[in-house]
């Protein structure tokens, strides 16, 4: 917490401006002057609360029950609010399954909601998420956290073979650490339509703000190899192939606008049908996201298919932090839209100390963006080597007074 220090000398007196002629010129005649100490001198300056801001947080449910239990969720959002917290981002989608009951996800995979944790059974936790996030005044943004990505094990991608995409030497295995992930094919049909549809059952069946992507909302640049994606690109270059290197500039750009294609059909479908929504999306900085997944965000925000962003800058230098805030593309974003920054509260293996939470959360503030998001809950004060009470205390202290998010159009 940012607080005035001051310096107290008891018993002592101010001396104005005017009266230093005055006072020197009773020395003259009567001695030494003691200048005394002012009561109050204002050491630190009170840093302005934004009185509109973003105060997010993720809900996952990787290295994190608060999804399994009714009861740890009720929690969780009470303390959250009582934080003064306003905005809920729960994942919805991801490891190939919904976490929320869809005739969608049922069709296409066999399984209207996640059949592995016991937790989900007979719940519809989106729903509660909605109905204790309301109870409290926040705003409610699933997540659509896996966007293309699939799990290697999966049923979706084991009762439709055809939708997985390759490298240019047929391999599909992608490794996230030690899983083992396949990537739908973005540029095929009936992938296109299964997303949408997902996307679509969420927003009208559900009393939700808006819908969420993130960096998972496109395609690693090494694949697009598959046999669609090159009679498609041969097609439209004249029989040509697509070229060997993933990163050649023209190969990239097509494989990208594609991508940016299906954005704007998507959006397009959500706002015919809940004008309200707003569409959110929480991408790496732009020259990672473009360069290695294929991912031009720039251009979809420039498009309007973009109303908030909250920018995922995961860093523990404090110069490279403050760097990516300063990126003209980001800067450009903050003049049209809500931008809020995504910052890294830690790992299951690697905590964040809250000294450097608070250090970025009051970065982004200096530097005029819109508010924060955390990632992730379990990481706020349960995954942590700092006790719980320092952690809440200092999360209350950075988010009093209370404030509504900023307006979204």
């Amino acid at each position: 917490m940012t607080v005035l220090l001051t310096a107290q000398a008891p018993g002592s007196t101010q001396i104005k401006p005017s009266q230093i002629g005055r006072t020197q010129q009773a020395a003259n005649r009567s001695g030494p002057v003691v200048i005394p100490v002012p009561e109050t001198v204002p050491l630190i300056p009170v840093p302005r609360m934004p009185s509109h801001e973003i105060r997010g947080v993720w809900l996952t449910n990787i290295d994190s029950d608060v999804l399994y239990s009714p009861q740890l969720l009720q929690k969780a959002i009470q303390d959250l609010a009582q934080l003064k917290f306003n905005t809920l981002y729960p994942v919805v989608w991801n490891w190939g399954y919904t976490q929320y009951p869809s005739q969608v996800a049922k069709r296409a995979i066999g399984h209207a909601i996640d059949p592995r944790p016991s937790g989900l059974r007979g719940r519809d936790v989106l729903a509660e998420l909605i109905q204790q996030g309301k109870k409290h005044g926040m705003t409610v943004i699933p997540w659509f956290e896996f966007g293309f990505m699939t799990t290697a094990a999966s049923e979706l991608a084991t009762r439709n073979p055809d939708w997985i995409t390759q490298r240019r030497d047929g391999s599909k295995i992608w490794l996230e650490g030690q899983h083992q992930r396949l990537w739908l094919n973005p540029f095929k049909p009936e992938v296109q339509q299964f997303i949408q549809d997902l996307i679509l059952e969420i927003v009208t069946q559900y009393k939700v703000d808006g819908i969420q992507f993130d960096d998972h909302m496109g395609l690693p640049v090494e694949f697009g190899y598959d046999p669609y994606a090159v009679a498609l690109y041969k097609q439209e270059n004249n029989g040509k192939a697509p070229p060997a290197n993933p990163k050649d500039p023209e190969w990239l750009r097509w494989r990208a606008d594609k991508i940016t294609k299906f954005m704007g059909q998507l959006v397009r479908e959500v706002k015919a049908r809940k004008p309200s929504i707003t569409i959110s999306i929480a991408p790496n900085p732009q020259s990672f996201s473009y360069e290695n997944y294929l991912q031009d965000w720039d251009t979809w925000r420039r498009l309007g298919y973009v109303q908030e962003l909250i920018l995922q800058v995961y860093r523990t230098d404090m110069n490279a932090f403050t760097w990516e805030l300063m990126q003209p593309e980001v800067q450009e974003a903050k003049q049209y839209i809500p931008v809020g920054i995504g910052v890294l509260t830690g790992l299951r293996n690697k905590p964040v100390p809250i000294s450097m939470i608070q250090e970025q959360v009051q970065a982004a503030r200096d530097r005029g963006f819109l508010g924060v998001s955390f990632f992730f809950y379990e990481t706020l004060w349960n995954l942590t080597n700092e006790s719980k009470e320092l952690r809440k205390d200092s999360l209350r202290d950075l988010f009093t007074p209370s404030a509504p998010r900023p307006t979204v159009y």
